[in-house]
């Protein structure tokens, strides 16, 4: 594992606000779902997910995606958008586009699943596909950004998409304002570092927990070793929780996930699984791999300090549902491991 971070880049950037995240409602209203809280497992435990895999692309990503492009100027937002993306945030700004009359670019993985492509390519965006390192698509799409004139929507490190992402936040206090920890995956960190920065202004004593996948646990390794830590592409393509494939977290996120998040909970790939088949049998929810990470923390992983003496229910973010067809199936007949 190597540093990410730039020995030239000492500021830390400045963290996004509750005011922030009020405002991105605002621009959210009428295009982002407000998901429900659906019960989940045995009424004692007190559990729920905040069910994103209902919003109108299937995940959280539209949240972030809209409220960046939205905030352009028009004639910069004319020209075009382009992103980078295994899949869920290539869907949110391709939605973006579409829903704002404006051409789109989208740099996709070789290995991102193939409902995620063909839903980016349904909303008009062309799709350009590259090798599975996180750090090549970015650097294609800046090159297609500087020759076409397009303006990046960024996946995860910029303060329009955690203020999009931390809407998901307050929701879940205003519905639950009695909740004692939010579970959140984490990827890039975008959505983790929305959903703190609300939670913890809305509720401080409310404890925000990431979830990763062990074969891609950068940001658990980043937050331990006080800096950013870079993991290999070829390592992080191996989880089958596809969003979280990124190799390293993002500088805004990592001054967030640092401050504000009170711990990570890493899981395996066969609790991964099971957490899907989980999700459609106690919750009635479609739930792609990555959106199942806070089910198998909460399932499997109850015994680990960060889930202990909780005087309150818990809510799992259950961040997108966008899964082929044919590896569903699979998950939906994976074994189920013991509780943690």
């Amino acid at each position: 594992m190597t540093s990410a971070t730039d020995p030239q880049e000492t500021r830390a950037p400045a963290l996004v606000g509750l005011d922030d995240i009020r405002a991105a409602a605002e621009v959210l209203r009428g295009i982002a779902v407000r998901t429900p809280l659906v019960p989940f497992g045995r009424p004692e435990r007190r559990e729920w997910l905040k069910a994103e895999s209902l919003q109108p692309i299937g995940a959280f990503k539209l949240r972030g995606a809209y409220v960046a492009a939205s905030s352009l100027a028009p004639d910069a937002r004319a020209r075009g958008l382009i992103t980078y993306s295994s899949g869920n945030h290539a869907q949110g700004v391709a939605r973006a586009a579409k829903l704002l009359g404006v051409p789109a670019v989208i740099v996709m993985p070789s290995d991102a699943p193939a409902v995620k492509r063909a839903r980016v390519e349904a909303d008009g965006a062309q799709v350009v596909i590259v090798g599975t390192a996180s750090d090549e698509r970015r650097r294609v799409a800046e090159e297609l950004a500087a020759s076409r004139g397009f303006a990046i929507i960024p996946p995860y490190d910029d303060p329009r998409i955690v203020a999009g992402q931390g809407t998901i936040g307050v929701e879940i206090v205003e519905d639950l304002p009695d909740v004692a920890a939010v579970l959140v995956p984490i990827g890039g960190g975008g959505l983790a570092s929305g959903v703190a920065a609300a939670v913890k202004a809305l509720r401080p004593a409310t404890r925000v927990i990431g979830v990763e996948p062990e074969l891609a646990a950068d940001a658990r390794d980043s937050l331990a070793a006080g800096h950013i830590v870079s993991w290999p592409a070829d390592q992080v393509s191996r989880t089958i929780a596809d969003g979280t494939r990124t190799q390293s977290i993002g500088r805004l996120n990592f001054e967030h996930l640092s401050r504000q998040l009170d711990g990570v909970i890493v899981v395996s790939e066969a609790e991964i699984a099971a957490a899907v088949r989980l999700g459609a049998e106690e919750a009635r929810l479609v739930v792609e791999p990555s959106g199942a990470l806070p089910i198998a923390a909460m399932r499997f992983h109850a015994h680990e300090a960060a889930l202990q003496e909780l005087d309150g229910p818990v809510v799992g973010v259950v961040s997108g549902g966008n899964v082929d067809p044919d590896r569903y199936v699979a998950y939906l007949e994976s074994p189920i491991p013991p509780e943690g």
